[in-house]
């Protein structure tokens, strides 16, 4: 009876044994070889705040009160055309950085008393987007993400009220594609 309890726990002890090398092997092959999205992710919780979304949608509403060119869509179809659904965190956390850079900023003055609270939270979820990259080649997104900043600029004053109108496509884009 002792020499079969002592076999079977050398069993159990290899099998063991075997699979904590398994789980470990899998885990450094897992951090060598991750997905090319796996630090573009944001935690749910930093967008399902009542409290700063309303504000964000209520900034947003507000712009679009002064946008008069309802032609033209910055936030949209044409902006994912040719990405994969891995990669279009990564696009969003271009189109935010650039939003926050070339429009929040530079019109930090208007539409208060949203922005001085929809701008630090933008900027808070860019920050936790610094890490998300993509391997390989991003020229798709690059061109895509030009093409929003050449209608902006063409577009000129008129074009940055429209992507603070679009702040809220922005918002639920992000939510969409980095939780």
């Amino acid at each position: 009876m002792a020499a079969l309890q002592k076999s079977v726990s050398s069993f159990l002890m290899g099998t063991l044994a075997t699979s904590c090398l398994l789980l470990l092997a899998l885990l450094v092959q897992g951090g060598a070889a991750a997905p090319i999205s796996s630090h573009c992710r944001l935690d749910k919780s930093n967008l399902q705040q009542p409290y700063i979304t309303n504000r964000t949608f209520m900034l947003a509403k507000e712009a679009s009160l002064a946008d008069n060119n309802t032609d033209v869509r910055l936030i949209g179809e044409k902006l994912f055309h040719g990405v994969s659904m891995s990669e279009r965190c990564y696009l969003m956390k271009q189109v935010l950085n650039f939003t926050l850079e070339e429009v929040l900023f530079p019109q930090s003055d208007r539409f208060q008393p949203y922005m001085q609270e929809v701008v630090p939270f933008l900027a808070r979820l860019s920050n936790r987007l610094s890490t998300c990259h993509i391997e390989g080649d991003d020229l798709h997104i690059q061109r895509n993400v030009q093409k929003l900043k050449d209608t902006v600029k063409k577009l000129g004053e008129s074009g940055e009220i429209k992507a603070i109108g679009e702040l809220d496509l922005l918002f639920m884009s992000l939510r969409n594609a980095c939780i």
